[in-house]
Formats: C-alpha cells, structure tokens, sequence
C-alpha cells in the first residue's frame, strides 16, 4: 500500500464492497492514516470530507466493517476494500448506500428461497418442496444432476446450461433448508486453493 496514489487532497476513492456476496456497499474516501489505521485495526476507517476528520465505521452505531482484503486498482490512484460487515453500511441505516444496484443473480435467488422458506406462500414450487422435506428435496438434486450429465453429453450448450440452472436451483433449495450460504460454498472453495 505505499505506492497508493492519493490526489490533491492527500485523498483515496475507497469502494467498499461485501466479501460474502459481493455488493457494494458504499464509497468513501481514506487518506494515509486512515488507510494505515484500516490496515492495522482489520476494520474500516475513513476520512469524512465534510467533518474534516478520520472516522472508524461502526465506532458510534455498532455497524463495523471486519476487512478481509484490500485491493489497489491498475492506476493505484483507486480502492475495493472488501469487508465483512455488521450491520448495515449506510447512514440511513440500508444494507447499502447503493439501494439501486439490484443484488447478484445468485444472491437474488437465495433471498426469495429463504421467503419463500419463511412465508411458505400457496402456489409456490419453493414452498412446495420446503413443505414436502428433505428427501423430496434430495430426489430433485439426483433428478437434476442426471439431466445434466445426459444433457452434456450431446444435447447441446443451450440445453445444457438449462439442466445447470434447475440443478444449481434445486442446489440452492437444499441449501436454505439447512441454512448454508453461497458464501459458505465460496469459502471452502477458496481454502481449496
């Protein structure tokens, strides 16, 4: 981090992203001390424009910010601090400070799942499955699975990414019923190496 290129202002644009799933949750600014004080603390502290003054994220409200890596852009003159966050990351207490940046495909999909997990609303093939357990959910995974392997070997890549994504659906429901997270998947990816 000692080449990093602050600008007139002895300033650094910070985007601050969720490390779990990706989203950015806001865009801040870091000076010197600040960027040192994150590097050394693991959490996030900035420095705000209009108070003139280094700010640690989460020091009054709680909502801190577990830094799981720092990344300088081509230039060196930009951030993405990834974070773990806890609680929300805006002022007005959103997720985001970015309420229009809709969520990843895949995060998307795990939010209406764990609805339709909670809510089990009537008409609702999620619901349905929820409702009928375990071993339903199971025998669509195997169902699915199969389809895929039969789809690869010869019915073609539009095919096959269809029978991937029932597959990575049906995945996706077993993983609300046992309360694990793409992120979790991700991470024992990552320890893979």
């Amino acid at each position: 981090m000692n080449d990093v290129k602050f600008d007139e202002n002895g300033l650094v644009p910070a985007i601050v992203r969720d490390a779990r799933s990706g989203a950015v949750l806001t865009l801040a600014y870091m000076n010197a001390e600040s960027l040192q004080k994150t590097i050394e603390s693991g959490e996030t502290w900035f420095w705000s424009r209009s108070r003139r003054e280094l700010w640690h994220k989460g020091a009054t409200s709680g909502n801190r910010q577990r830094v799981v890596h720092i990344a300088v852009d081509c230039d060196r003159d930009a951030l993405v601090v990834s974070v773990l966050p806890v609680g929300p990351a805006c002022h007005t207490g959103a997720e985001s400070c970015f309420a229009d940046v809709p969520p990843l495909p895949l995060e998307l999909l795990m939010r209406t799942l764990r609805s339709r997990y909670d809510e089990r609303p009537a008409n609702s093939y999620s619901a349905y499955l929820f409702n009928e357990g375990r071993d339903k959910i199971l025998k669509k995974i195997g169902e699915e699975a199969t389809e895929v392997v039969i789809a690869a070997k010869g019915q073609g890549r539009e095919r096959l990414v269809s029978e991937l994504a029932d597959l990575v659906y049906h995945l996706s429901v077993l993983m609300v019923d046992e309360r694990i997270d793409w992120r979790d998947v991700e991470e024992e990816l990552g320890r893979r190496g």
